[in-house]
């Protein structure tokens, strides 16, 4: 039934995906244990998270179970994880679903976790903090594709950027029926658009030049599964949902786009 364009077509999904199961706040670990384990980088069935993953380096190992927070350490990277809400739950008042919605509610290192607070995302000109993989949070880089905002932003790895945008997009969807009471930097305060355009020009950008990746298919699968939430984020099925709904992003050339789909070519196109 998503057969339209524009937000016509981002009504239509979120006719399809807000049929889902809340397994709570405390099931957010048990979806966890099969939807963020890391058979990508390591391959050793660890904790995945975004925030210390290094691709090429030395980075926090979690072991489920083990280093879940349990309200002791966590002044420093690697001693605690927990749970991430991508738009802080200060936004939504801790209501739920969203509380407990894994498709953007991430395992994440409790120290950085609280060294992004509930800071928008976006592209760091000037750092003032640099985690051990390179996850930064500084000024916004008030140019290029980052233009129109110069607040304190929090900026993921190359590698994760696509995936956050996607996940925060997803939200936009999800909640369309809310979402325009919400205030938050990030949101413009519609059901349509959500995001406020330097925003939206960030997220479209990380959509564009860091493709889908196999982790996230991965974990959709595992999310949307009978046994835990039962609807998917269907920017990672089909990611021309994206472009379809709110248009390319600006000041992205064609050869970068070129050059990220080569080098990191889309697994779901």
């Amino acid at each position: 039934t998503a057969t339209g364009t524009g937000f016509a077509l981002k009504t239509q999904l979120w006719n399809i995906i807000r049929i889902s199961t809340d397994r709570g706040y405390a099931g957010l670990y048990t979806t966890y244990v099969t939807s963020d384990k890391d058979f990508y980088y390591e391959n050793n069935g660890t904790m995945l998270d975004v925030y210390t993953e290094n691709p090429t380096g030395p980075e926090c190992e979690f072991t489920y179970g083990v280093g879940q927070d349990d309200g002791t350490l966590g002044n420093n990277e690697c001693e605690r994880y927990n749970r991430e809400h991508l738009i802080p739950q200060s936004v939504f008042n801790a209501e739920t679903p969203m509380y407990s919605d894994a498709h953007f509610v991430l395992p994440a290192d409790k120290h950085v976790n609280g060294v992004r607070g509930d800071l928008p995302f976006g592209k760091v000109g000037s750092a003032n903090w640099t985690g051990t993989n390179g996850t930064k949070r500084g000024t916004n880089l008030n140019s290029g594709y980052s233009a129109g905002y110069s607040g304190i932003v929090f900026e993921p790895i190359d590698e994760f950027k696509g995936d956050i945008a996607r996940c925060l997009l997803y939200f936009a969807t999800r909640y369309e029926n809310i979402v325009a009471g919400y205030s938050y930097e990030m949101f413009n305060g519609t059901s349509t658009s959500v995001f406020a355009q330097p925003f939206l020009n960030i997220l479209l950008t990380w959509n564009a030049l860091d493709p889908v990746s196999p982790r996230e298919i991965a974990r959709n699968n595992a999310i949307g599964t009978n046994a835990r939430q039962k609807n998917r984020n269907p920017f990672i099925d089909n990611n021309s949902y994206v472009t379809s709904i709110w248009g390319a992003p600006l000041g992205v050339s064609s050869f970068e786009l070129l050059e990220a789909t080569q080098i990191f070519p889309n697994p779901t196109s």
